[in-house]
C-alpha cells in the first residue's frame, strides 16, 4: 500500500525535453530520413517531417533533456519540509549530476522514484539519453532482470488508473479534480521548445518543471489522504 512507503524514501521528479537541435535543417540527412519514418503515423499526411520537428522532444532518439527537477521530504518531528532542486545546463553534465545524486542519496533498496507518467516517459527517457551519452545507468534506472515488484518506480498516473489501462489523465487534470493548486500558471509542455530556443529562458522552464515536481508530491499526499503541502513547507535549493 502507498501508505506503507516512508515519504522520505521517495524521490519525486519531472523532466523537460526539447528537440536535440533548434531546426530540422541541422539534422544530418540520415537522421532526417529516420525522423520522417518515425513520425509518419503521428503526422497522418497533414505535416511534413520538417513541420513536425517542433515536437521531436517527446522522443529520446531525437530530443534531449534540458532540466530534471527533483523533490524530497524531510521530516523533523512534526515539521514537514519538501526540498526541490533542479539539474540543468548541457545534457551530459546534468545527467551525470543527476546520477551522482541518485547514487549518493537515493541508492538504498527502500528508495523509489516517482513521476507522473514516469514509467512511460520520464524514467525510460532519462535511461535512453544516458545510454546515448555514454553514461552507465544507475541502479534505480537499470531494470534488466528485475521482476515487476522489484522495479523501484512509482507513477501517479498508474496509481490513479486503479487497473484501468484505457485512460490517460494529465497532471493538470488530476491536480484539478483532486483540489490541488494548478501548476500550469505560466507555460505548458507545448511551449517549452520555444521558451528554450527562441527566448533562451531556462529559468522560466526550471520554475515550470519544479512546480510540476511539487504537484506530483501533492498527488501522492492526496492519495495517502494526508494534508497537502503549503507554501512555506516548500523550499527551493
Amino acid at each position: 500500500m502507498l501508505k506503507r512507503i516512508n515519504l522520505e524514501h521517495i524521490l519525486f521528479l519531472d523532466i523537460e525535453t526539447v528537440p536535440e537541435f533548434a531546426t530540422f535543417d541541422e539534422l544530418e540527412e540520415t537522421t532526417q530520413i529516420l525522423y520522417d519514418q518515425k513520425t509518419n503515423y503521428q503526422r497522418k499526411g497533414e505535416y511534413t517531417a520538417e513541420e513536425f520537428y517542433d515536437r521531436a522532444g517527446i522522443w529520446a532518439e531525437f530530443g534531449k533533456i534540458i532540466c530534471i527537477s527533483v523533490g524530497f521530504f524531510k521530516m523533523q518531528g512534526d515539521v514537514r519540509k519538501f526540498r526541490v532542486t533542479s539539474f540543468h545546463g548541457e545534457e551530459i553534465s546534468l545527467l551525470k549530476e543527476f546520477k551522482r545524486m541518485l547514487e549518493s542519496h537515493f541508492n538504498r533498496p527502500q528508495h523509489v522514484l516517482c513521476a507522473h507518467n514516469g514509467k512511460e516517459f520520464d524514467f525510460p527517457y532519462i535511461a535512453r539519453r544516458m545510454i546515448i551519452r555514454g553514461i552507465t545507468l544507475p541502479f534505480k534506472l537499470n531494470l534488466l532482470g528485475k521482476k515487476p515488484w522489484e522495479v523501484p518506480h512509482l507513477d501517479t498516473l498508474e496509481l490513479w488508473k486503479f487497473g484501468d489501462y484505457k485512460t490517460f489523465t494529465s497532471l493538470k487534470l488530476l491536480a484539478h479534480v483532486l483540489g490541488i493548486p494548478s501548476p500550469k500558471d505560466d507555460i505548458d509542455g507545448s511551449q517549452v521548445r520555444d521558451v528554450f530556443y527562441e527566448e533562451n529562458d531556462i529559468d522560466r522552464i526550471i520554475t515550470y518543471c519544479e512546480k510540476d515536481t511539487v504537484t506530483v508530491a501533492q498527488i501522492v499526499l492526496k492519495l495517502r489522504n494526508e494534508a497537502l503541502l503549503v507554501e512555506d513547507e516548500v523550499i527551493s535549493v
